[in-house]
This record gives structure tokens, C-alpha cells and sequence, in this order.
């Protein structure tokens, strides 16, 4: 069900494990070319368009795209109360994590008279996106739209596909997430016609909005890619992955029910044993064919454990184990292993790391408050997930008084000179011509 890619004795750099390690074929350049006629449409359509979109793409055609307040109402109304109770601890618990990440204002005295303060502004209007599809994920409405309430953004709108089922609205589970967190601004439209209406805007429907966040599929992916900057965005959030570091102590049927679980997704899920144990290989896989067999899904996790994205690596050690995991990046990385937290301090590249047998990737999904839009492909080397700073720019305010200003004219004018730009340096000598 699941290959096997054999590390042992290969010391190799990170580019050279980047490319034996698995990752799902993607080709976001050919998305981008398939999505540019939904672009143009939104860019120069109107609701008529969208509604059109959504029944082309969404099979059905919603009443409007602007889903009505007695929806979110009656969604929150109607809401299971255990599934309502569940949503509050976990919101609870969002917001404790995130509301430790607010910068605070700083002003540097860079010399008597010349100070700079860096502040922390948020966006003025977010447009967060929320998938539909093969499931429902309330938890994403609260990983966007918390930090961006944390981070004070004054505008904040979301969309999530129209749903045949309920009548061409999203989901209602979306819809009464939204309800309980305040957000009374939601519309029905997914895709890449979702992010095209957020960049661009329409007229007597939704504002232009400054920044996207939230993951998606691919043609939600080349959106993004095609429309940054029209709009800021968070990432270009792939297909999910979980890599897991685990050496004898492991237990294999938690390590299989952990890769199980991201491969319940999409057929196109990461999930990936790196380990330098033999017999936890052998043993993961003889759970993964039992678990697999007996889980719901098992059609899509199968697809997605036999694809190329997915294996079992079996490298020399335990250190070795931590070269493969830190060139691969993971978006999720979990670290089963003896020494787990000692390990988990020598990881550099992941989206998220869950350290030892009782913080499994399932937890961060939903309530142990950490934020699930995590970068992926490989992008966790150089981005971060999701969170308050996501929806905030540092802004310096620079305040020199006349005698720091003085005492700094030579420096600037040299400086000018030197590239060539003399009239930066005829700025600064200006003001040194008394004025009444």
C-alpha cells in the first residue's frame, strides 16, 4: 500500500534528499493558464457571473452570493450543541495562543533627537477563504478569522463554496462558526472565482479587499500565484502533509492512525514514517493495511498512502532521520522518538512540529490552539503558518529634531554622492539654509 525509500548509508545534502523525497505532482503553471478565463470573467462580470461560476463549478446556483443574515442565524441556531461546544473550547484555546503573538510598539532612540518607532498596523480589509468539498472545516474559519480579530483588521469577510445539499449555501456547520465568531459578512463562492471576487472586488457586492489567507485547492493555489499582488496572500497552501520522525519506541498503530489521518483529505495527501527502525516499518505497515481497511474513507486514504507523495523512509539514525525531515519541511511534523523533545529542539524547517506520543497532528487540527494553516510543499524552509502577524505591516515613524538632523547631514551627503543620487544629499542641504 505504501512504498518504501531505502536512505540507509546516503549521506546526502538537502538538495540531494529534496529530490528522492516524495511530493505530490503538482503543476500549479497549468492551473494558472486553466483559471485565466475565471479571472477575466470576475474581473469584468457581476453577481450574474459568479452565479453562473458557482453552477458550472459548485452544481448548483445560489439564491446571491452574499449569504443573507437569517442564514447565519438560523445555522447558529440549528447548530448540534456538542459540535458548538466543541467549536467554543477550541476557540478559547485559539485565542489564548494567538493573542500572545501582538507586537507591541517600540521606539528606538537612535541618537538624543532622533528616534524611530516601529508600529504594528493591520490591514484595513482581509478576505478569508474557508474549502469545501470532500469535507467541512469550521476549524479553518477559526484559524483565519481569530488572528485576524486578534490583529484588530476592521473589515473581515469569508467565502466557502455553495453547497448542492443546502441549497446553494455553504455548509451550514461554516455558517454558524462564522455566526458564533461575529462575522456576519460570508459569501458563496469558492474556487478561484472566491479569491478573483476578493482581489478585484465588485461593484454593489463586495469591497476590494488588501490580503487572502486560508488554504485551498489548486485552482484556489494558482489564484493566488496569479493574483499576488492585486492582493497580498498568506501561501500557496498545497495538498496536506505529515511527516513523522519516530525511532523503536514508537507505537506502530499510532504512527499508522497519524498518517492515516492526513491522508484522509485528499487523494493527492503527503503522508510520510521516517525511521530508523526496521521493525516499526514492518509493523506501521502491517497497521496501515488492518486501519485502512476499517476506516471510512478508506478508498481516498488508500489512493493517497500508494501515491508517489507518500512512503516509508528508512534511514541509519535518529540524526540522519533529522537531515531528511529538516530538507523536506514538512507542514505538519510529528516526533515519536525516545527522546523526543531533546530531537524536536534540532528541527529547523516544518510548519508545525507535535512532540511526543500525546500531541498528535489531529490536536493541533482543531484545539490545542496552535493555527492549522501551515505552508506546505516543501515552503516551511522559508514561510511561517498562519497567525496575528499575518495581518499586520511594521511601519516606522522616524523623528529626527533639528540638532540630530544636523549632525547627520555629512554622513547622508556622502552617501548620496557616492551613488550618484546628489540631489538626496541637496534634500538634506536645504535645511540647512535658515528659514524665518
Amino acid at each position: 500500500m505504501i512504498r518504501t525509500v531505502d536512505l540507509r548509508g546516503r549521506a546526502l545534502s538537502k538538495s540531494e534528499y529534496n529530490s528522492v523525497l516524495p511530493r505530490a505532482n503538482l503543476n500549479v503553471a497549468e492551473a494558472m493558464v486553466l483559471i485565466e478565463p475565471i479571472l477575466h470573467r470576475v474581473k469584468n462580470g457581476n453577481e450574474s457571473e459568479l452565479l453562473a461560476l458557482a453552477e458550472e463549478f459548485d452544481g448548483v446556483r445560489p439564491d446571491a452570493i452574499r449569504v443573507p443574515q437569517s442564514a447565519l442565524d438560523k445555522a447558529l441556531l440549528e447548530l448540534d450543541p456538542k459540535i458548538r461546544s466543541a467549536l467554543e473550547i477550541s476557540i478559547e484555546r485559539v485565542r489564548k495562543v494567538h493573542i500572545d503573538q501582538i507586537r507591541q510598539e517600540k521606539t528606538t532612540t537612535v541618537v538624543e533627537g532622533g528616534t524611530v518607532t516601529e508600529k504594528w498596523i493591520p490591514v484595513d480589509r482581509v478576505g478569508l477563504y474557508v474549502p469545501g468539498g470532500r469535507a467541512v472545516y469550521p476549524s479553518s474559519v477559526m484559524m483565519n478569522v481569530i488572528p485576524a480579530q486578534i490583529a484588530k483588521v476592521q473589515s473581515i469577510a469569508v467565502a466557502s463554496p455553495p453547497q448542492k445539499d443546502f441549497g446553494g449555501l455553504p455548509h451550514p456547520t461554516i455558517l454558524a462558526t462564522c455566526a458564533l465568531l461575529g462575522i456576519n459578512e460570508v459569501y458563496a463562492v469558492g474556487g478561484a472565482q472566491a479569491i478573483a471576487l476578493f482581489a478585484y472586488g465588485m461593484e454593489a457586492l463586495c469591497d476590494k479587499c488588501d490580503l487572502v489567507t486560508g488554504p485551498g485547492n489548486i485552482y484556489v493555489a494558482a489564484a493566488k500565484r496569479a493574483l499576488r499582488g492585486v492582493i497580498g496572500i498568506d501561501s500557496e497552501a498545497g495538498p496536506t502533509e505529515i511527516a513523522i520522525l519516530a525511532d523503536s519506541s514508537a507505537v506502530a498503530a499510532d504512527v499508522a492512525a497519524d498518517l492515516i489521518s492526513q491522508a484522509e483529505h485528499d487523494v493527492i495527501a503527503a503522508a510520510i514514517l521516517v525511521t530508523d527502525s526496521v521493525e516499526l516499518a514492518e509493523a506501521v505497515a502491517v497497521e496501515l493495511h488492518i486501519r485502512v481497511a476499517a476506516t471510512k474513507h478508506s478508498d481516498r486514504i488508500r489512493q493517497a498512502l500508494s501515491g508517489v507523495q507518500s512512503a516509508i523512509v528508512l534511514v541509519d539514525s535518529i540524526r540522519q532521520g533529522l537531515d531528511v525531515v529538516n530538507a523536506y519541511a514538512a507542514e505538519h511534523l510529528e516526533i515519536q522518538t525516545a527522546q523526543s523533545r531533546e530531537d524536536s529542539s534540532k528541527v529547523r524547517n516544518a510548519g508545525a512540529v507535535f512532540i511526543g506520543r500525546f500531541s498528535p497532528v489531529s490536536l493541533g487540527d482543531y484545539s490545542a490552539g496552535s493555527n492549522h494553516v501551515l505552508p506546505t510543499g516543501g515552503c516551511a524552509c522559508h514561510s511561517s503558518g498562519l497567525s496575528v502577524q499575518s495581518f499586520l505591516r511594521g511601519l516606522h515613524f522616524i523623528e529626527y529634531n533639528k540638532r540630530a538632523f544636523t549632525d547627520l547631514v555629512p554622513t547622508v551627503v556622502t552617501l548620496a554622492n557616492s551613488e550618484d543620487l546628489p540631489a538626496h544629499g541637496e534634500a538634506m542641504l536645504a535645511r540647512m539654509v535658515d528659514t524665518p
